[in-house]
């Protein structure tokens, strides 16, 4: 074997695959994983681990797994992340652990996700599950949304003893994990589900169908139902649209709506009811990671699909090999091109899109070179189906019905980076609900400072 070079992972065959919605990737199996672990330089001041949003101490469990100590590894892990079967399949590994990983240098890092998939589908395969060590507090808290923020930040107070509950919006847990990130990328009754029951056996408990400032507001939690301390988690669930001509057409979707009613309601599967516009042609707009979930999905439902992005393929903020993926499975890529208006029949249907080519200028303030229009240039895209994949924002309905919450011009809640304190005593956010849309990873991250946050403001009083 070429130490240089990554062991390969085994994947279904692109034209199988963009049939169907099992997992795309099939991860590594014990001998191909010990083969990958022994890779890994096990550097005395690990750039890897700084690389980790969580701090997992990489180079610890990754040669556990040289060893065939699974177990050893899945304890490792599981001080860091209450989401490792999760994190394996969906972090940007690239632009973090991996990318700090010295053995890249010379040669290909270290596949470090694709070995933190591996132990945590071993640990789950083998009935696994992290030890709670300390002791109950009477202290209760609550966790407002069940995406990655809410379940690491409740994960991490229940092992320091808090009785935690978290309140869940829709009639399933795992918000993002659960409605937002598709079958073939993330399963999940194999593996989302199982990660959240590592949660509930850490004895948090989790009530869905209650929205919070709705049927109940966070005063009314903290001053009628005796919580003493309040997370945030709640995400970012309302979608963007460019407000374009003919963006009320009927077959323009939110990409939060379409993968909405694909992944939490299963519109995917013909033994369920739930409506779906498959579209015999559809035109994405947007290139992050959902804008390429939303496009595999609709493949996968018979359409030809087109992402329509305006900046270049450099520039496309989709994870390097979502868009590889999506390349083989026979997606088209318009790049540097804009749209300009939704055409429509005489019946209010989508019947193409008007776009604009585009170049690109000098940096923005995201550092990207600008998208700059080329006039004259426009054309249309044959389109019976529009999605929008434009980002999201937070939903003011919380901010709204909590008295003293500060929030920025975009309705996110202003929260401390390191501990998830807002201007309201007693009430810490983070993930997406400050950020805005950010990755899973980076929500963990705002899970377990509000965790921190939350555990030295209750320690103290």
């Amino acid at each position: 074997m070429d130490a240089m070079k990554k062991v390969p992972v085994r994947e279904q065959e692109p034209k199988v695959r963009a049939a169907n919605f099992q997992e795309v990737c099939y991860g590594y199996n014990e001998e191909e994983a010990v083969a990958e672990a022994a890779r890994c330089l096990n550097c005395k001041n690990a750039k890897c681990t700084g690389g980790c949003p969580v701090s997992i101490d990489i180079p610890a469990f990754v040669q556990e797994v040289k060893g065939h100590n699974f177990e050893e590894a899945a304890k490792i892990i599981a001080k860091s992340s209450a989401l490792p079967a999760v994190c394996g399949r969906v972090c940007p590994q690239e632009s973090q652990c991996e990318g700090q990983c010295i053995r890249g240098i010379k040669g290909e890092p270290v596949s470090i996700g694709k070995l933190e998939r591996f132990v945590a589908d071993w640990a789950r395969e083998n009935g696994f599950v992290p030890e709670v060590t300390a002791d109950k507090n009477g202290k209760k808290v609550a966790v407002i949304g069940s995406g990655p923020a809410g379940l690491t930040c409740a994960g991490d107070l229940a092992k320091l003893g808090y009785e935690v509950t978290i309140f869940e919006a829709l009639h399933e847990p795992g918000g993002v994990l659960t409605y937002g990130i598709p079958e073939f990328r993330l399963p999940k009754q194999g593996v989302v589900q199982p990660e959240i029951d590592n949660v509930r056996k850490l004895g948090v408990k989790i009530e869905t169908n209650v929205v919070i400032g709705k049927a109940v507001t966070i005063d009314e939690l903290m001053d009628d139902e005796g919580y003493q301390a309040v997370f945030i988690g709640s995400g970012a669930g309302l979608p963007k649209f460019m407000g374009i001509p003919g963006e009320n057409a009927n077959g323009v979707f939110s990409a939060n709506e379409y993968l909405t009613r694909s992944n939490l309601m299963k519109a995917f599967r013909d033994d369920y009811d739930t409506p779906i516009v498959a579209g015999k042609k559809v035109a994405v707009v947007g290139g992050g990671n959902v804008a390429m979930d939303a496009a595999r999905t609709a493949l996968r439902l018979g359409a030809e699909v087109h992402i329509v992005y305006r900046r270049s393929e450099k520039e496309l903020p989709a994870r390097a090999e979502e868009v590889h993926h999506a390349k083989e499975e026979g997606i088209i890529f318009n790049l540097l091109t804009n749209p300009v208006e939704i055409n429509t029949d005489d019946k209010g249907w989508v019947s193409g899109l008007t776009v604009r080519k585009m170049e690109l200028g000098e940096p923005d303030a995201s550092g990207r070179r600008r998208p700059v229009e080329i006039e004259g240039s426009d054309f249309t895209i044959e389109a019976d189906t529009v999605i929008m994949a434009l980002g999201t924002s937070p939903n003011p309905l919380i901010s709204s019905t909590t008295e003293g919450l500060e929030t920025n011009r975009h309705q996110c809640i202003v929260a401390d980076e390191a501990n998830g304190k807002t201007s309201r005593e007693g009430v810490f956010a983070g993930g997406d609900a400050v950020t805005g849309a950010a990755t899973v990873i980076l929500a963990m991250e705002a899970g377990r400072a509000g965790a921190r946050g939350i555990h030295e403001y209750l320690s103290a009083k």
